[in-house]
Parts: structure tokens; C-alpha cells; sequence
């Protein structure tokens, strides 16, 4: 067990922000897999599901959860594929 203060307030913090963190990733990768399945059946709600993954996104990388720029790159290759399968 820890010694410090510190350390001992850190060893009760990190559990609970695992678990928030775990959320907010996974929420991420639900969104990422439902807009994947619209673009690949070509749905109506595209636009919806890609809003939804941008909003997730950001959520997470203004958590620090996950990078600025993986957030960004999740949104372009997203939208990058719903443009592929418009044509």
C-alpha cells in the first residue's frame, strides 16, 4: 500500500477514472460501429450517425481521453467514407 499522501489519493482516484475514461471510449467505438453500419447499408440516417460520431469524438479528445488529432482523424475517415459510398 502506498506511503504517501498523495499516492494514497491517487490509488483512490484512478479506479474511478478508469471506469469514466472506459465509458467514454467505448461510447466512441459504439458510434464509430453504428455509422460504419449505416454508410455500409447506405441508411437515411447517415448525416445523424455522423454527428453523432464527431460529438463523441470531441467529447473524448476534450476529456483527454483520446488525442485532438485521433479525434479528427476518426471524424475525416468517416466522413471520407460516406462520401465514397454517396457516389
Amino acid at each position: 500500500m502506498a506511503n504517501i499522501k498523495s499516492a494514497e489519493k491517487r490509488a483512490r482516484q484512478n479506479p474511478v477514472r478508469t471506469l469514466r475514461n472506459k465509458a467514454t471510449r467505448t461510447r466512441v467505438k459504439n458510434t464509430r460501429k453504428a455509422a460504419a453500419e449505416a454508410i455500409a447499408t447506405g441508411g437515411k440516417d447517415i448525416p445523424v450517425k455522423l454527428s453523432a460520431l464527431a460529438s463523441a469524438a470531441d467529447k473524448a479528445a476534450k476529456r483527454g481521453v483520446i488525442h485532438k488529432n485521433k479525434a479528427n482523424r476518426i471524424k475525416a475517415r468517416a466522413t471520407k467514407a460516406a462520401k465514397a459510398a454517396a457516389k
